[in-house]
């Protein structure tokens, strides 16, 4: 079911589909040309499928991704690639998002440019602001996902540190602008996934400087970052491109693949199995530990209206507040939490949680499976304290002694975490 649901947001498939709409193809066919910028962890596939399947002449290539496999010449020729850095942006990064800023600035006005976007992008393509280094950025991201920052908050505050994310690479292209996008965000919120280049950003400095008062307080970030936002809270820098700015006004956006898509995809897969199927309309977020209890609470009350076999199914994006030293990602201590509160649910009960990138925090695992036998296992195996692993942060090591992570790789795909429980 998790791998079904990783195959139907496939992103080369959601770039062919999105190609073959009747608006999509308007807007390809006034344009002289198309130059191409794609960032995001599917960027790859992306920009491959798009070249692939375009009528119109292309001009410019450029994709910003995660490192691609040495020797790997899957990319369409002439394509200038940048490896880039994620969960924090790197020299890559930057080296990346120049680039796509010079293509907006020198694309003629009668090419059309073409925003290949999907989840990562923030961290893969970033350009400091003014008065900023790349250390500026690196340090506040990482304190803000350590403090437990969820993606809006995140994303607000780095688009008030960038110079080209909240609408900014739009706003310097003379050519019109189309953006497809794969999206990552519960509620696919085209202005947060990868903090929205393209489009119009109505968040704001202020509210920025809110953001960093409630995650740890500003003398946790570093100084020159405090001071951008405090200059630009008080009008002395010009906000983001906002609602209305004319400077937007030949930018258009679409989402080609929602965040929830995987869970259609791991559904159908299910009641191709014969299992009854429940999908929880509220999408899970917050702290990951405190979340993975609530949603064991939803599914039981999803549970006693639904004949077995059983499967509910769930996605958002959780956080995890990191206090310990350990190894581990949000779906790991997602699916941790979930073991520990799972016995409600009967004897027979199996429950994951994976991230659709493949990537959980910086491990190499999409997430973890459990079941009601996880602890005793555990024990069994020599774990005595199995808790101590959630307040270390270390879940990566008990479900690796344990066999029980799940790996994927890298899927070239983003739309967020995605949980499963079935119910024999």
């Amino acid at each position: 079911m998790l791998r079904a649901a990783i195959d139907a947001v496939n992103a080369g498939g959601l770039v062919r589909r999105a190609l073959a709409d009747a608006g999509v193809a308007d807007a390809l066919g006034r344009a002289a040309a198309v130059d191409v910028i794609a960032a995001g962890k599917a960027a790859s596939p992306m920009i491959t499928a798009f070249a692939a399947d375009v009528k119109v002449p292309i001009g410019t290539l450029v994709g910003i991704g995660p490192r691609r496999p040495a020797g790997d010449s899957s990319l369409p020729p002439h394509t200038v690639w940048y490896d880039a850095g994620h969960p924090l942006p790197d020299v890559g990064s930057i080296a990346g998002a120049r680039h796509a800023m010079d293509v907006a600035s020198v694309s003629p006005r009668n090419h059309l440019i073409v925003v290949l976007l999907s989840g990562g992008g923030s961290a893969l393509m970033a350009l400091p602001a003014g008065g900023l280094t790349l250390d500026d950025k690196q340090k506040t991201a990482r304190t803000l996902m350590e403090a437990g920052a969820d993606i809006y908050e995140l994303n607000t505050v780095r688009k008030h540190l960038s110079a080209i994310k909240g609408g900014q690479l739009a706003a310097a292209a003379q050519a019109a602008v189309l953006t497809l996008a794969i999206s990552d965000v519960v509620g696919d919120d085209l202005s947060v996934i990868a903090s929205g280049p393209t489009v119009p950003d109505d968040s704001t400095f202020a509210a920025a400087l809110d953001v960093l008062a409630r995650r740890g307080g500003q003398t946790r970030y570093p100084e020159a970052v405090v001071r951008r936002l405090r200059d630009g809270a008080a009008g002395r820098i010009p906000d983001t491109p906002a609602s209305g700015d004319g400077r937007l006004s030949r930018a258009t956006a679409r989402v080609i693949g929602a965040q929830r898509g995987a869970v259609d995809g791991a559904r159908r897969a299910a009641e191709s199995l014969g299992y009854h199927v429940a999908v929880v309309a509220e999408p899970v977020t917050g702290e990951a530990r405190i979340a993975a209890r609530q949603h064991i609470e939803r599914t039981q009350r999803a549970l006693a209206s639904l004949p077995r076999p059983a499967c509910v199914i769930a996605s958002g994006e959780t956080t995890v507040t990191v206090s310990g030293s350990g190894k581990g990602g949000r779906n790991q201590e997602f699916a941790f939490a979930m073991a520990q509160a799972i016995d409600p649910l009967g004897s027979r009960v199996v429950a994951a949680s994976i991230g659709t990138d493949g990537i959980d925090g910086p491990t190499d695992a999409a997430g973890a499976i459990v079941d009601s036998s996880t602890f005793e296992r555990a024990r069994a195996a020599g774990i005595a304290e199995p808790e101590r692993y959630l307040t270390e942060n270390n879940t990566y090591a008990f479900f690796d002694r344990l066999g029980d992570l799940i790996r994927t790789g890298p899927t070239g795909t983003n739309v967020g975490d995605l949980q499963v429980i079935l119910v024999a």
